[in-house]
Order: C-alpha cells, then sequence, then structure tokens
C-alpha cells in the first residue's frame, strides 16, 4: 500500500510539476507577443470581408476602444467567450467595438453564418488572412485578442480565454483617459 501511494505522489508530482511549465511556457508566450508589440505600439491597420463582402477596416473606428478577437468556430475557448464580447458590445456600445477575426479554414467556413446566426453576434466578424495574423505578431493559439485604445495603439494582449471583468476593468481605464 505505501508503495502504491510513493508511486501516486511521485506521478501527481510530476504532473503538477509540467502544469507548471507549461503555464510558465503560456505566460513567456504571452509576454513575447506583448513585448514584440510593445516596441511598436500601433495596431497594424486591415482592410478585411465580412461574409457579405462588406469591407471593415480598423482605421475606421479611430476613436474608440477596440477589442479584436482571432478565432474560429470550431474552438471550444472561442465559443465560451463569445457571450462575454456580445454583451460588451451592448454596455459599451457607444465606445467600443469587438473585432471578430475568423480563423475558420476551407473545411470550417461554411459553419461560420450559422454560427454567427445561432450566437446572435451583434459585432462586426471578417475572415482572416495570412497577412492580418503575421501583422498581429503571428497568432499561435486561439483565442488571441488585442485591446486597441482610442488613438489606435495596442494597450494589451491575452492569448486564451479571458474573464470578462478583465475587459471591462481595461475599456473603463482607457475610457477614462479619453
Amino acid at each position: 500500500m505505501k508503495k502504491i501511494l510513493i508511486v501516486a505522489f511521485i506521478l501527481l508530482s510530476f504532473i503538477f510539476s509540467s502544469q507548471i511549465v507549461k503555464n510558465t511556457e503560456a505566460k513567456s508566450l504571452n509576454d513575447k507577443i506583448a513585448s514584440s508589440l510593445a516596441s511598436d505600439k500601433k495596431a497594424a491597420d486591415f482592410k478585411l470581408k465580412t461574409l457579405e463582402g462588406k469591407e471593415v477596416k480598423l482605421s475606421d473606428y479611430r476613436g474608440k476602444v477596440v477589442i479584436i478577437d482571432f478565432w474560429a468556430t470550431w474552438c471550444p475557448p472561442c465559443r465560451k467567450g463569445i457571450p462575454d464580447l456580445i454583451s460588451l458590445q451592448d454596455e459599451f456600445k457607444k465606445d467600443l467595438v469587438v473585432i471578430g477575426i475568423s480563423l475558420d479554414q476551407q473545411n470550417t467556413i461554411k459553419d461560420l453564418k450559422p454560427f454567427i446566426e445561432n450566437y446572435k453576434i451583434n459585432y462586426p466578424v471578417v475572415l482572416g488572412d495570412e497577412k492580418v495574423v503575421k501583422d498581429y505578431g503571428g497568432i499561435n493559439a486561439i483565442p488571441t485578442s488585442f485591446i486597441i485604445d482610442q488613438k489606435g495603439n495596442i494597450v494589451d494582449s491575452h492569448v486564451g480565454l479571458v474573464p470578462k471583468t478583465v475587459y471591462v476593468d481595461q475599456i473603463k481605464s482607457l475610457l477614462k483617459k479619453k
């Protein structure tokens, strides 16, 4: 019995320590993206199209806080975060715009329109391309979001699901600086 407990303890210790390494690597990736973008604080402008062919440009929203959300329909954390983004768009509609940049590929692009309708997404969703991915530091995981201030500067970025309160705090802070 003691041997089983010792083996279980060693196994749990190994799993726990590998999780710490993974979390440290994820934080390191977040820091690397944030620092590489912080050196060039201006958010890259883009001109991307919705499914209906309407062009959306980041520069059209200068003067507002912008959350750019890189996501895909097949991504569970993306799906979980979308209701918060919808809520934020409703709550701060005069001062905020969320732009969803879909990274769905040919095999899932057909799911995008029904997904938008089903979730009742109330913000522009555009089709991402290689250029916008590159311009934002290479998107290695989704969801990845960027917070853009009213002057078009990247003030923060997040890799992974973000609690709504984090966005609310950042939006309110930026609106106070207005």
